[in-house]
């Protein structure tokens, strides 16, 4: 089995320790130490903190400047390419496309594409994967993520991420990549607690974190093109 802590070393900083241990826990057959820079740490923490004290975890700085640009760019090529497809409502068998109740265009992340810039944001998520599980008893167990498009005029009406048939989503999380993005160029995520609403501007490299099976959320029209990277963290179920 793995064990999993988090330790500070004079010479290293924050670092996540693996440790995998044999089942009579008589002898550890390897212990695996991984650097995690303190900023990065820093914004894993902010997340979960604020995701544990408001429901909705809120990052400013969860991705750095250049890798948000290079995913941008990504984006932006795969739609000049047209390869983003229309996103659609409900999963597999059962899923519907109607632009009246969603509007974005995705496409799935996945290192098969052996893009260095995709792999780096999924190593990211890794970590911080590991950092949930360890300090939260997470239990997750897997992931995916999508780059979202919203045109022009475009948006999401109120939903819940967690399908009716499939509880495997635990968690739900957007990290924004406009880095010129205004007030009044829309397209604000809007969460529906039990007593209030909560407006989130899209803001390059922030990231936001909650329970895919909890809240409803709605995008409100973009009047500017609206990027993203959306997935969900998975426990149990179809992976």
């Amino acid at each position: 089995m793995a064990v999993l802590r988090y330790v500070s070393l004079p010479s290293l900083g924050n670092c996540l320790v693996i440790s995998y241990i044999k089942p009579t826990f008589t002898e550890v057959a390897i212990c695996l130490v991984v650097f995690i820079p303190s900023s990065l740490q820093e914004s894993f923490n902010v997340l979960v903190d604020s995701f544990i004290d408001n429901k909705v975890g809120i990052a400013d700085d969860f991705l750095s400047e250049a890798l948000a640009g290079h995913l941008k760019q990504n984006l932006a090529a795969l739609y000049e390419n047209k390869q983003l497809l229309q996103a659609g409502t409900g999963n597999k068998a059962a899923a519907s496309m109607d632009l009246l109740v969603r509007g974005d265009r995705i496409y799935w992340l996945d290192r098969a594409h052996n893009d260095p810039f995709e792999n780096a944001f999924l190593d990211l998520v890794d970590e911080f994967v590991a950092h949930l599980n360890a300090s939260c008893y997470a239990g997750v167990t897997g992931y995916e993520f999508h780059y979202t498009l919203y045109e022009t005029g475009r948006f999401y009406k109120k939903h819940i991420d967690q399908f009716r048939t499939d509880e495997s989503r635990k968690y739900s999380m957007i990290i924004y990549l406009n880095a010129d993005w205004q007030e009044g160029d829309g397209g604000e995520l809007c969460i529906h607690h039990s007593d209030s609403f909560q407006s989130i501007a899209p803001v390059n490299r922030k990231s936001v974190f909650f329970l895919s099976g909890e809240l409803e959320h709605e995008v409100l029209v973009t009047h500017e093109p609206r990027m993203s990277i959306t997935g969900w963290l998975k426990v149990g179920g179809n992976l």
